[in-house]
């Protein structure tokens, strides 16, 4: 009896601690996203896993690379591109619920360069000058690429421009770290690089504005999500005031920008939840 009692306490033991792991395992959600989003983005799933104590996993790259891993695997609960572009991209290969999707924030495209401007560009025009090494994303697959693909195209200046770009990043933190680190002496990156470093600042030159075309960012529930409530949950978080401050205090415009071609130089402006 005794011996029957100890069997049946380790099984009673046993399928606790496998519901428990069920359980565990079903508290998770798991997010491709742009590299655009990887500093708000970030900081915003802590804040959900502090709020809600479900545990989210963030994988970061170019927007069309990350759409492509949800597809070939047929895993991932929440896709939150660069921009819209992609997310359309995704809507018509039926990759996430068009029902689900929400606005986050805005992107302004800008010339990017290392603080003080050593190299003096003021334009795109600058961009052209001999032995200047430029860098964009690389398009086809990150958004920023294709927005500095239409913007030097708009401009007529996209084959003088060509000569100098020396690389392509394959994301946009990929991209940004290239003028970090020294490699290059401009991108045509987004307004918010001015504050992913701290440390070592990027000044922004704005564009016209009759080349400028806004991006948004928005995050939707994937068709593979195993809890589509849960995933709905977040992308919900996302675009509520807890969310958006994530992307406000990293200086992401967090209502539609004004038909300008300078970014307010106010601050980044903190919304209520």
């Amino acid at each position: 009896m005794r011996r029957f009692l100890m069997i049946l306490g380790a099984l009673a033991l046993t399928l606790f601690i496998l519901s428990g792991a069920w359980a565990q395992r079903r508290k998770e959600l798991r997010v491709f996203a742009g590299a655009a989003n990887m500093p708000p983005l970030t900081e915003a799933a802590k804040l959900y896993e502090k709020k809600y104590g479900v545990k989210v996993w963030l994988t970061f790259g170019g927007s069309g690379v990350v759409l492509s891993q949800m597809k070939l695997a047929r895993k991932g609960d929440v896709y939150v591109p660069g921009s819209d572009d992609y997310m359309e991209k995704a809507l018509k290969e039926k990759v996430v619920d068009p029902k689900s999707v929400r606005i986050i924030c805005w992107l302004i495209p800008v010339i990017n360069v290392p603080k003080g401007n050593p190299k003096k560009i003021q334009s795109l025009e600058d961009l052209t000058r001999p032995g200047l090494r430029v860098a964009i994303a690389r398009p086809g697959s990150v958004c920023l690429g294709d927005v500095a693909v239409e913007i030097l195209q708009k401009s007529g200046l996209y084959d003088a421009v060509r000569k100098n770009i020396v690389t392509e990043g394959k994301d946009c933190a990929d991209l940004a770290a290239l003028l970090k680190l020294g490699t290059v002496d401009a991108i045509i990156g987004w307004d918010v690089f001015s504050y992913w470093y701290p440390d070592t600042p990027l000044d922004a030159i704005p564009f016209p504005a009759h080349l400028l075309r806004f991006r948004h960012i928005p995050a939707g529930v994937s068709v593979f999500a195993s809890d589509k409530k849960e995933a709905q949950r977040f992308v919900n978080f996302l675009a509520s005031g807890l969310g958006k401050n994530c992307y406000a205090k990293c200086g992401y415009s967090i209502n539609p920008p004004k038909v300008t071609a300078e970014k307010e130089k106010s601050g980044p402006k903190k919304v209520q939840d």
